[in-house]
């Protein structure tokens, strides 16, 4: 499992979107606040091996999947308790490790995401995506899925980050892409869970979100116990590439409202 890692100190594991890679947290990993240890692994298959073992990995993978392989690499690295960070799919994931370990999640950072399944529209438009895969490979998927990820205002006064966000993306296998749009769309409802979070949560979304509207982060706002909400202005869906500065001033990791996150 290829996994980034900088710091020393309390961890945090930080899960990437969907069809991004560790990379998308280098911004964070440029400048790791004293006293925390920054973790990022590539969720399954991504940027990972390619061909016959890719297929053997892949086949019917599920948050529950990713999440194991998150839990494994955690007890690999023996820590027994993190914060886990998840952006838009890594927030599905960071839910399913809620699910099978909340014992070993000490804070929880939801960024872009919902608790909430696919609709059917939703599922509709994930098979029009496989079928796009399917026939044009992960370029096509760039193409799609970069203007959705990036607010307005980031794509007029930031250009250069569309581009670098493509590479991020056509860095991944056809199959690994593939697979993960099967398990967002057959992802389970998270709803249920959250009044049952007992560790500070932080919610953070961008008030350009043209993937999950900011109402997903309100309703999650107003189920978890104790939960602060954080809208980002100006900032799409990618809030931690996109506002890197301001992303860091919402995070008790990097100095506000850290009493409860050192618990």
């Amino acid at each position: 499992m290829r996994y980034l890692e900088a710091g020393s100190g309390r961890p945090v594991v930080w899960l990437h979107a969907f069809p991004l890679s560790a990379e998308q947290w280098l911004p964070q990993f440029a400048k790791v606040p004293p006293g925390w240890r920054f973790i990022a692994p590539d969720l399954r298959g991504f940027r990972g091996a390619r061909g016959a073992f890719e297929e053997i990995a892949l086949a019917g993978i599920t948050m529950d999947d990713y999440a194991d392989d998150v839990l494994a690499l955690m007890s690999h690295l023996e820590i027994d308790r993190a914060v886990v960070a998840g952006s838009s799919m890594g927030g599905y994931v960071a839910f399913a490790i809620l699910r099978q370990a909340a014992a070993r999640v000490s804070g929880l950072v939801l960024v872009g995401t919902r608790a909430g399944a696919d609709t059917d529209e939703g599922r509709a438009g994930r098979d029009r995506m496989l079928d796009l895969v399917g026939r044009e490979g992960v370029g096509a998927i760039a193409r799609e899925m970069v203007p959705k990820l990036l607010g307005a205002t980031t794509r007029r006064e930031q250009p250069d980050l569309a581009e670098a966000l493509a590479r991020m993306i056509e860095m991944n296998s056809a199959g690994a892409v593939a697979a993960a749009i099967r398990a967002l769309k057959a992802r389970p409802d998270s709803r249920p869970l959250l009044p049952a979070i007992q560790c500070p949560t932080v919610i953070v979304a961008g008030d350009e979100d043209a993937i999950i509207p900011r109402a997903e982060a309100e309703a999650m706002h107003a189920a978890i116990p104790g939960a602060t909400l954080q809208i980002l202005p100006k900032i799409g869906h990618l809030p931690n590439v996109e506002g890197t500065g301001l992303f860091s001033t919402v995070l008790p990791m990097w100095g506000t409202g850290l009493e409860a996150w050192h618990q």
